[in-house]
């Protein structure tokens, strides 16, 4: 047998994580794990259960036989990801700190802490996700700078590692790895892959892992916790307070704290108001938030956005969008939606168009468009504009015809 091959896995303390440590011993592997603290839970009144989670790592890696490590990126999540979340935020965006976490933190501080300093051939992760690589090829891949130019010399890597959707098609985690870089997903395990989460489950609890297979799963945003998130966001920004405005006939139904406050589409509790009202756009110019009085309003649909530079994973950009400068194919900007259809449109400082066969409901500046084609992630890009409401639309055709609109509506601010 040849050498041992040295793979590092990043631990969270969770099932998916410690079986895949489980899997990559079996396979043979020196494996040694590393839990990643990102958030000091010091100043958050204990609410992550990072030490917790710590602990839970450490002891499925004594159990494994694995050696253990833990390494603190506080200043680094501080800097690279929360700093900028409180920035989108009060652009008036709605950031994705998962999709960013993986880019900046687990995709280029661990993986280069996992390669430089604990010496490893290549590292996993608990995702549910698949890649064009076999193992061994992985473990062949020579590390390669990431190029200063704005497309990646397509001759440079010949053969680019495809980033492909998991068997679980309902667990599938490439929407949160949609950023990922290419050198990194070159170096990349995801022994989950074929796996579905019962599966998973149950491998955990034949294995003895009893102690994190009865935990909660973590879902939303771990800094968070189970706090209101207003109450949370004002801890960091300023209370900017403005007005609610009816999108219908811009009167003001209530007061609000601040802009950064709300996302598109969410119920907007506004005080003496019996009925419902939602969300569908935000002015940060003068902090007026628009509001509309039904769910599915035509305010809150839309079928065109433009996203920042687009991140395709494998091909930069694909040749058939470099040929035709239009490509077909499938589009969500949240975890589990359903994919649409959509036409893709590339500009020349390398954004995209995109537009959409349906229009889609709460469409929002600061998520990310993700792409597929067939099983295949492409990549995504940051959504920085979004085109007319259907709402909009229609009060163009209306004037137009000549037909009264049904009440005298004040123009609907853009994005």
């Amino acid at each position: 047998m040849g050498v041992m091959r040295h793979v590092v896995c990043a631990m969270s303390g969770g099932v998916d994580s410690s079986v895949t440590a489980l899997l990559l011993k079996r396979r043979g592997y020196h494996v040694t794990g590393v839990f990643m603290r990102n958030w000091d839970s010091l100043d958050e009144q204990g609410v992550c259960t990072g030490e917790r989670d710590c602990e839970d790592a450490y002891r499925v890696c004594r159990m494994l036989d694995m050696p253990f490590h833990q390494v603190s990126y506080v200043k680094e999540y501080w800097h690279e990801v929360f700093s900028n979340l409180l920035k989108e935020y009060q652009k008036g965006r709605t950031p994705n700190p998962d999709i960013m976490c993986n880019k900046h933190i687990k995709f280029k501080h661990f993986l280069q802490y996992a390669m430089d300093t604990l010496g490893a051939d290549a590292v996993a992760t608990g995702h549910y996700a698949r890649t064009s690589q076999e193992d061994e090829e992985v473990f062949q891949q020579r590390h390669v700078p990431t190029p200063k130019t704005l497309f990646r010399d397509r001759f440079e890597i010949r053969n680019p590692a495809r980033l492909y959707q998991a068997a679980d098609r309902f667990k599938d985690q490439t929407f949160f790895l949609s950023q990922i870089p290419q050198n990194a997903l070159r170096q990349t395990l995801f022994p989950l892959a074929g796996l579905t989460k019962d599966f998973v489950k149950k491998m955990a609890t034949e294995a003895g892992f009893q102690h994190i297979v009865k935990k909660k799963e973590s879902m939303g945003i771990c800094f968070i916790g189970e706090r209101n998130f207003e109450d949370f966001i004002l801890e960091y920004l300023e209370p900017q307070p403005g007005n609610m405005v009816s999108v219908e006939d811009g009167r003001i139904m209530g007061q609000h704290k601040g802009w950064f406050t709300f996302t598109l589409g969410q119920r907007a509790r506004i005080g003496g108001q019996r009925d419902s009202w939602f969300v569908v756009d935000k002015d940060v110019t003068n902090g007026e938030v628009f509001v509309a009085p039904t769910t599915n309003h035509p305010a809150l649909y839309r079928d065109t956005m433009r996203t920042d530079r687009f991140h395709w994973i494998a091909e930069d950009p694909p040749a058939e969008l470099v040929r035709s400068s239009m490509m077909e194919c499938l589009f969500r900007f949240q975890h589990q939606m359903p994919l649409s259809p959509c036409t893709v449109t590339l500009n020349a400082d390398g954004s995209v168009w995109l537009t959409l066969a349906q229009p889609i409901r709460a469409l929002t500046p600061g998520q990310f468009a993700v792409l597929y084609k067939g099983d295949e992630c492409l990549g995504s890009g940051k959504i920085i504009r979004l085109g007319p409401t259907e709402y909009t639309l229609q009060q163009g055709r209306d004037r137009l015809r000549g037909t009264p609109s049904e009440s005298n509506c004040t123009p609907e601010p853009t994005t």
